[in-house]
């Protein structure tokens, strides 16, 4: 019997990221049950094979594991540890892996406490944005214990291509927030280019094509570029989302007493941009903030933008 026939797997999180990740796992041939707060989340994966959840305690009953992709560490803590949570319902040997970018402590104590159950936790946050997601092509970097990893990767690979194991548990949340801070300092980079450029009066998408082909070029550049330079903050992953990652990459570096300038300089740049009414937009609207500095705006934005 195919493994895919045996295993059973739950959903919890069915967002912009979760839903195209779930999606994957039902057309590899995995059975799903899937739930999210949104009924039409829910209703939208069940017309394409999954079982629709009544809620989180229905999710771990009978699960071999679960995957949580949600916002922030609180909703995966009540999740996993709440009044009929996964600690509750999944019976020892089961795996969760949570894909959401936390807080790597919280990991750590969550993952203390399930094994207390018997219960395997592995942290496998991911990158790769919506695009990475809908096309299964995400990076994905697990925290946990190594025979766990190894039970569940060909779960994973529905998902993923690059796929690592890179410590124990809080390890892969701790990747992923490095990851995060080279994102968010490259795409101050970018901004402050275009900024210039534009300035300078050069032709924006001419110089994009010339920096893609040398030693400036970058994953931010290439998918996020032509939507600043057209003035398109269309939501892909939001301002908000990226801010909450930095300010949890500000509070491990803290307690680690490890200096991150550049870091807290984009920061507040994230946080101008919320102000300014941008937090649902996808992560390009942060050159708006170069907008608002400068007076000049994207070729294409609208005069009504915040």
């Amino acid at each position: 019997m195919n493994e895919k026939d045996t295993i059973r797997i739950g959903f919890v999180g069915l967002g912009t990221m979760g839903r195209e990740m779930a999606r994957n796992l039902v057309e590899a041939g995995y059975a799903v049950t899937a739930y999210d707060i949104a009924p039409a989340a829910v209703d939208a994966l069940a017309a394409l094979g999954a079982r629709p959840a009544a809620g989180v305690a229905d999710i771990g009953a009978g699960a071999d594991v679960v995957i949580t992709m949600l916002p922030d560490t609180p909703h995966v803590e009540e999740v996993v540890l709440g009044a009929g949570g996964l600690i509750e319902t999944m019976r020892p040997g089961s795996i969760i892996i949570d894909m959401s970018t936390i807080s790597p402590a919280a990991t750590r104590a969550m993952a203390e406490r399930l094994a207390s159950t018997g219960i395997f936790m592995l942290d496998a946050p991911v990158s790769g944005g919506p695009i990475g997601a809908k096309t299964a092509t995400l990076s994905i970097m697990a925290g946990g214990d190594a025979d766990a990893f190894a039970r569940v990767r060909p779960v994973l690979s529905a998902m993923g291509t690059t796929i690592t194991r890179v410590g124990e548990s809080g390890a892969g949340q701790t990747v992923k927030l490095c990851n995060q801070l080279v994102c968010g300092v490259n795409l101050q980079a970018i901004c402050e280019a275009l900024a210039l450029g534009r300035a300078c009066g050069v032709d924006l998408d001419q110089m994009r094509a010339v920096l893609l082909g040398g030693s400036a070029s970058s994953w931010m550049l290439d998918k996020l570029g032509p939507a600043m330079i057209a003035g398109d903050a269309g939501a892909g992953f939001r301002i908000d989302l990226m801010l909450k990652d930095l300010r949890l990459t500000l509070d491990m570096a803290q307690a680690q007493s490890v200096p991150l300038p550049a870091t807290s300089l984009v920061t507040t740049q994230y946080l101008e941009a919320r102000a300014h009414g941008e937090g649902a937009n996808g992560n390009q609207a942060l050159f708006r903030v170069y907008d608002r500095m400068t007076g000049q705006r994207a070729a294409g934005a609208s005069d009504s933008q915040p």
